[in-house]
């Protein structure tokens, strides 16, 4: 009786689109990989097209390394490599951990772009095979998490901070700042404190609110929520990098 040998079926993911970017997705020039779903609905999200899987289409890990190697050689000889990112990528774990493994193989260096909530599903062996990962910690104190995610709790990310922390893996911290909804300096503090107290944290990365998704609402038919607020100004730019410098962090 000859035995039947059966492939193993392929790893599907539901991907939004991808991209190339220099200096804001990790190190280097980056092939940036979005993911489509998320479990929170921050009102300052730049890419609602994203929060829901439907709006991505079906993608085998296969197909999206075929689009990676197209760039191998460049990212190389660029210092850059590969980032998952969303959405959420860790509403998608076994799609991230076998496009960062095999992106390992290829010798590139791989960041995940995570706000950290689902944490607990990424396993050990998503983590081996991530060089960086970029944490988006949305606010410092429980209550004003809530409010920016909508349904999220802060207590998930800083668990997996420390979790990173005990795999000596290192992490950029992106806070967003929005004036009006995270901008208060007792919740800047909080983030700080989280972010000062996680080892392996080598810099904070102020990202300042921008309305540039507005059309994304308006052709997806939704309203955005912050239409009226402005982008933050110098002067408050200078004083969050100061609460945060004044924990002993580095600021970008």
């Amino acid at each position: 009786m000859t035995d039947l040998i059966t492939a193993a079926p392929a790893v599907t993911g539901s991907v939004h689109s991808f991209d190339l970017s220099t200096g804001v997705d990790g190190p280097g020039t980056r092939f940036v990989a979005f993911l489509a779903g998320c479990p929170l609905r921050c009102p300052y999200c730049h890419s609602p097209d994203t929060q829901y899987r439907r709006y991505g289409r079906p993608t085998t890990a296969d197909d999206l390394l075929l689009e990676i190697r197209r760039y191998e050689r460049f990212l190389k000889i660029a210092g850059g490599g590969v980032t998952i990112s969303g959405g959420e990528p860790l509403q998608q774990p076994a799609f991230t951990r076998e496009v960062l493994r095999r992106c390992k193989d290829m010798h590139l260096h791989t960041a995940l772009d995570t706000s950290g909530f689902l944490g607990d599903r990424a396993d050990d062996a998503l983590l081996d095979a991530t060089d960086l990962v970029l944490l988006d910690i949305k606010s410092g104190d429980p209550a004003t998490y809530r409010k920016v995610t909508g349904t999220g709790r802060l207590a998930p990310t800083v668990r997996f901070a420390h979790r990173l922390a005990d795999r000596g893996m290192p992490i950029w911290v992106r806070f967003v700042l929005v004036p009006g909804l995270t901008d208060g300096p007792a919740n800047v503090d909080a983030v700080a404190a989280v972010a000062a107290g996680v080892p392996t944290v080598e810099r904070v990365e102020v990202l300042p609110f921008h309305r540039l998704g507005a059309p994304k609402y308006a052709a997806l038919g939704l309203p955005f929520p912050l239409a009226d607020t402005p982008a933050p100004d110098e002067a408050l730019l200078r004083r969050v990098h100061d609460q945060f410098r004044a924990h002993g962090l580095t600021v970008y």
